[in-house]
Parts: C-alpha cells; structure tokens; sequence
C-alpha cells in the first residue's frame, strides 16, 4: 500500500497525496498549533511538518502550490479518476489567506446560513482574477477551485474550511483541543482508508460509490474516443424510481392512492414480558456493528429504471418493488413481524422490495403479487463500497486495540477491550471510528434525501434527484436485508439458548438474562457461544450495547417506552446506523 500523506495549512487543513505517484498533503484544523517565524505550521497527513511552502500568501497560491506538488490521492478504479487534493486551512491561516472569520456581517464576515461568501466579496474576486473558478457551492466550508481542463489534465482543489464550520458537524466528531499534527493525521488516516474527505462524512461516503464504481470509461472507435458505460455501474444520467418507493414530496408521490408507498425504516418494537422474563434479573442489549454495511455486501440493486408489471410471478433475483398480501404470513408472536417497521402483523396488500417478499416464501408463503416495478438491470452495485468500509472499519478497530480475532481466542478480554475503548483509545482514531460509521449510514440515508431548505413545495423537485445515487429502492433493499438478517438471528437464538428477544430498536437487541454481561446470553448451555449472534468486530458480528435491570426494564414497557432505547447508560441506542 502507497503511503500517504498530507498537507495542512496554517491552523490546520489538510491535503491528501499519495507515494510514490503522488502525494497527499493537509493542512491542520488544529486549535493550538505552534507556529515557526510568522507562519503557521503546515502539516502532511502523517503529522509530520512539510518542508515547502506557497510562494505567496493568497489562496490562488496555494491552490497553485498543491498543484505543482502533485497532492492528491490515486484512482480506487481503473475507469475512475485520481482524488483531488485537499488543503485544510486553519484558524490562523484565515486572515493570512484573506479569508473572514464566521458571523452575522455578510460583508465582512463568513454567513453560516448563507452557505459560502458573497459573489462579491473580495476573497472571491482574488481567487477569480487569479483565473481560477468556483463551483455553485462557492466559497464556503467545502469549495472547489477549478480551471478548465489543458491537455485532459485536470485542475482542481478542495478546501475545507473548519473556521466555517466544515468539520463541526456532517458525521466528524473533532476532538475538543486537537492540535495540527493529530488532526492532519485524522483527517489523513480517514483519506488512506476510505477516501480523501469531500464534504460530510454522508456527501464523502456517496463520492466513495462513485469513486469505486465510475458511470463512463474511455472507449476508442474509428473516429476517435468517447464515453461508454462502465460494467456494474449505474449510468451517468439519473433516472427516476416507482411512484410507490419515492418520499410523499416527491412529484411521482402527488397522485399517490393512501397507503400506495413502500414503506421502509428500521425496526422499534418492543412487546410485553413473559414470566420467565419477568423473573430474570438482568436485561441485555446486543448490538450489531455496521448492520446496514454488513447488509449490502453483494446485494443485488437496480442499475436501470424501473418497469411496471401487472400480475408479475415474484422473481427473488430481480430487484423491485411489489404489490402483494403477506397478511397470512406466520411468524412467531414473540419477535416482531419483519413485514413492518413497528412489527406489527400485515392487515392485507401493502407494497414490499424483492427482499421482504422473498423472505416470507423462505418462510414457506405463497405469494402472487398484483403489480410490480421492476429492475431487469442489476447486479451488486455496493459490493466494493461494502469491502472498502468494512476494511477500513476493521482496521481502525485494531488500531484501538481491538482485532478482529480477539474475540474468537478471548471473549473476556473482547468485551473489556469494548467497554473501555472511548477511555483508553487515541483521540483520533476514535474519531476516525466515528466518521466510518456515519460514513455507512449517511451514504444509505442519502439514497432518499429529502429537500431541505425553507421554501420548498410538495411536488417540485430538489437538487438531489439529479444524481444518479438517488434512488430510494436501493436504501429500502439494503434496510429490508439488514431486517431479514435480525429476523433470522433471533430464530437460531432461541434454537440455540431458549432466549427470545423482547425488544429491538434498529440493529440493537434486548434479551432477559441471568447476569449483567454479554456472555450470560450468547452461553449455550453446554457451555459454548451460540454463532447465531456472533460476537466480534467484524460488521454482522456483535458486541455488549448494555445492561439494565430488569425492575428498570417492567417500568419502560409499563410506560410504553422501548427498553432497546435506553440500554446504554444515559439514553439512546447506538447511532452507528
């Protein structure tokens, strides 16, 4: 693997570049960064100091310094293109650069509800008179200074901005009191294992998609080059879903019968104890790491648009959307219905993805759909983004301290590792860990983004309908497996240890048991770990969410709370998805 590194400006931003092709350079967000002459440190992404410099204190030269210095970070696909480089400018560099700081004056000042600075400010005319353009983001937190292309090569780099907000929110969680070296090393270490950072951790996690799987390659034909598809990809152009899969604002949703969409979230369930769980001590919570990542592990997804069928024979390899009444369905009364998201039985026909409908003829129905939007273009359109994640999280877990084997040689010393990882683990990759794991969810949740902003209408449409990763069937196929694959792990639970589950908040799972730890529900009776809920760090494995009393756990449900919610001390469930 090349090494990377990074470069900061003063105060911390960084910039990606990689060896031997390229490097990648950041410069430091850091709050406390010392200082060499009257200029800031500039940092790589391996925290260590860079030896050059800009040849002038403008933006336009920096930009031209991260150029001729070939930052950036390679291709992931031979069809792709190489990462541009990133340069983070510190607190202290604003002011060097021109750059305001953030407040209320839009003339003098950084507007954070405006977005970027005014066409007119001057900071944007020096970057323009330099030559340089702006996207329609502008100058803001994330912005990208471009040329038109000379030679086919390209121009462009990115700047992160924290001073405005770029890292205070959007999945990063920065450390408080971070100084340049560490952040660089952050946000480095975040660029080596997933990608060179493009804006929130979700806008980041989308770009990765892309990345791994690019729209267009260079074809070669008599009369020159051109653009033709990528195998495995979605093609470049969007195109529009159902009417049934589309959020109720969508224009495909505006003359949508009641009850016409396909409804798709994660489940909240609880339902009331039985005796036996009554009289347990203890309730346990379980929680599985990276359940939606784990689900689209070759998962099959639409890559063209959809076709209306009337009466269609379900087909389990074909990716869609399904009008069919799974109400006859048996399932155990003591776990949720995996047909809805509170985990309440089917009343009658309802629309389901392929991954739902073939779970209930694995549950032995027989189903004739009605009606059917189907994808007859598909293949495992996630799969290298599934990889590179869960890679990514496993190593950053084992730079904690946590391999990913210790819990097959150790569980004790697993458990423990677990419980005292965010008091023991360093700072940053801890934040690291983090950003992986908003990665995974907010790449999933940008799938159905909503409009945002005021001034929106039900029925016109937004900016993110133009890119051809919105596609909400894809979110509900990979929420649908992930629901699936916890319907069938309770089942073999209590094949295994007589335990059923009481209660399920999204991937987390509360159990009654003998003892406050993991072990006093995952123990067989003769002794060993039921590998129904397999504990470990690997994404679909699982680790202690927490423990209650079961005293606690009789008022929740007296209340009509869900316990799955407060098993950690102090509040929800885990946000890793």
């Amino acid at each position: 693997m090349r090494r990377r590194r990074v470069r900061w400006l003063p105060h911390g931003r960084a910039r990606l570049r990689p060896r031997p092709l390229r490097r990648l350079r950041v410069r430091p967000t850091g709050r406390r960064l010392r200082r060499r002459g009257s200029r800031p440190v500039r940092y790589l992404a391996d925290g260590t100091v860079a030896s050059t410099a800009p040849a002038g204190r403008t933006l336009a030269a920096v930009v031209e310094w991260a150029l001729e210095a070939k930052f950036g970070s390679p291709r992931l696909h031979r069809h792709g293109k190489d990462g541009d480089a990133l340069v983070v400018v510190s607190d202290a560099a604003l002011a060097e650069l021109g750059l305001p700081r953030m407040g209320r004056d839009e003339k003098t000042e950084y507007v954070q509800r405006l977005g970027q600075l005014p066409k007119t400010h001057k900071a944007v005319k020096a970057v323009e008179k330099a030559g340089w353009l702006l996207t329609q983001r502008g100058l803001g937190p994330w912005a990208r200074i471009y040329r038109t292309p000379e030679d086919g090569r390209r121009q462009c780099v990115q700047l992160c901005i924290p001073a405005w907000g770029a890292l205070a929110s959007g999945g990063w969680q920065i450390p408080e009191h971070l100084d340049g070296a560490d952040l660089a090393r952050l946000l480095g270490t975040y660029a080596t294992r997933v990608l060179t950072p493009r804006g929130s951790t979700a806008v980041s996690g989308l770009e990765l998609v892309t990345a791994l799987r690019p729209p267009t390659r260079a074809v070669r034909t008599a009369v020159g080059w051109t653009s033709g598809p990528v195998e495995g990809s979605r093609p470049k152009d969007p195109f529009d879903p159902a009417p049934p899969e589309v959020p109720d604002v969508h224009p495909l949703a505006q003359d949508r019968e009641e009850g016409g969409e396909l409804v798709t979230e994660a489940w909240d369930w609880h339902r009331p104890l039985t005796d036996t769980e009554k009289a347990a001590p203890f309730a346990v919570g379980l929680d599985i790491n990276m359940a939606f990542l784990a689900a689209a592990g070759r998962l099959v997804l639409p890559l063209s648009g959809p076709v209306h069928e009337l009466n269609p024979v379900f087909d389990p390899k074909i990716p869609g959307s399904w009008l069919v009444d799974l109400s006859g369905v048996d399932t155990n009364p003591l776990l949720p219905s995996p047909f809805t998201a509170d985990g309440s039985r089917p009343t009658g026909p309802a629309w389901y993805s392929t991954v739902k409908v073939a779970y209930a003829t694995e549950l032995g129905a027989r189903v004739q759909p009605t009606e059917g939007w189907l994808r007859h273009e598909h293949g495992p359109y996630l799969d290298p983004w599934h990889k590179r994640l869960r890679q990514a999280y496993v190593d950053t877990m084992a730079a904690l301290g946590v391999p990913r084997t210790l819990a097959d040689h150790d569980p004790l010393a697993f458990l423990d590792a677990m419980a005292n990882l965010k008091t023991t683990g360093d700072p940053a990759e801890l934040a690291v860990l983090t950003a992986i794991k908003q990665t995974a969810k907010g790449t999933i949740g940008k799938m159905r983004e909503r409009p945002r902003g005021h001034g929106y209408k039900p029925g016109e449409r937004w900016a993110a309908l133009d890119r051809p990763t919105w596609d909400p069937l894809m979110r509900a196929l990979v929420i649908d497996t992930a629901t699936v694959n916890l319907h069938r792990k309770p089942i073999r639970m209590h094949a295994h240890t007589g335990l059923h589950a009481f209660a399920v908040l999204s991937d987390c799972a509360v159990f009654a048991a003998p003892g406050p730890g993991a072990l006093d529900v995952l123990t067989r009776p003769d002794g060993t770990l039921t590998t129904s809920l397999r504990l470990g760090v690997s994404p679909g494995h699982v680790k202690h969410e927490g423990s209650r009393p079961m005293t606690e756990i009789t008022e929740l449900i007296a209340d009509g709370t869900n316990p799955a919610r407060h098993m950690k001390a102090g509040g929800q469930v885990s946000a890793d998805e």
